[in-house]
Order: C-alpha cells, then sequence, then structure tokens
C-alpha cells in the first residue's frame, strides 16, 4: 500500500507519476548568471580596485617618504632599487625589503614640497582684487 502511494504521489509530486517541473531552464540559468554577478561586485571588483591602489601607491613611493610595512616596521625611505626599497628604521640601521611588503605610506615627502593648489592662487588674487 505505501508503495502504491509512493508511486502515486511519489518524488515527481503529481499524481500518476506526472512532474510537475520546477521552472525553465531559462531561470535556472538566469539566477546562475545572477549570482555570479553578486559575486564578482561583492568580491573580485572591490580586489581588483585594492589592488591598483596599491601598485599606484608602490610607484609613487620616493626617497624620504614614510611608510609602514606589511610587518608592522615604521621607517623613512632612504632609497629605492627596481624591487628594493632602503628602509631607514633608526639611526645608522637600513634595511633592505621588497617593494611589495610596504603596507602603507604614512606621510609622503612629495605632497609636503607641492604648493597647496590652486585654491591658493584663486585666494590670493580674490585679496588683490578686494585691496584695490
Amino acid at each position: 500500500m505505501i508503495t502504491q502511494l509512493f508511486a502515486a504521489y511519489g518524488p515527481q509530486g503529481g499524481a500518476g507519476g506526472q512532474s510537475s517541473g520546477g521552472g525553465s531552464p531559462m531561470s535556472l540559468i538566469f539566477m546562475i548568471i545572477a549570482i555570479f554577478a553578486v559575486m564578482y561586485f561583492l568580491m573580485i571588483r572591490p580586489q581588483q580596485r585594492q589592488k591598483k591602489q596599491h601598485a599606484d601607491m608602490m610607484s609613487q613611493l620616493s626617497k624620504g617618504d614614510k611608510v609602514v610595512t606589511t610587518g608592522g616596521i615604521h621607517g623613512t625611505v632612504a632609497g629605492v632599487k627596481d624591487n628594493l626599497v632602503i628602509l631607514k628604521i633608526a639611526d645608522n640601521v637600513k634595511v633592505e625589503i621588497n617593494r611589495a611588503s610596504v603596507g602603507q605610506i604614512v606621510s609622503s615627502r612629495a605632497s609636503k614640497t607641492q604648493p597647496k593648489g590652486p585654491q591658493k592662487a584663486e585666494e590670493k588674487s580674490q585679496k588683490t582684487e578686494n585691496q584695490e
């Protein structure tokens, strides 16, 4: 008796052994594409953006920059070679590290030597106009 019930209303879900289908194959394909799109925007794209920012930071690395390595060592860049950075961590103590192991630039010497930008020039021109 149980076998007859199972055969009639079993895993197919319908009477007489006919399957009720779970939807069209197009909906399954759409769901798979949607999952890949969500994974791309939540995982892959942010990682690529972070990698690009790190590469830009490494290309701007110059002598005099204060940096922190991925190992947590704080120091000042004493020199830059192809793939090496000479890091001064104390008086008379210099360490050669791999360029990729620089975690972040704390303060850049280039940003201190550059002029403050067009805003200062505009303010100066406004002051001279007001004085006249």
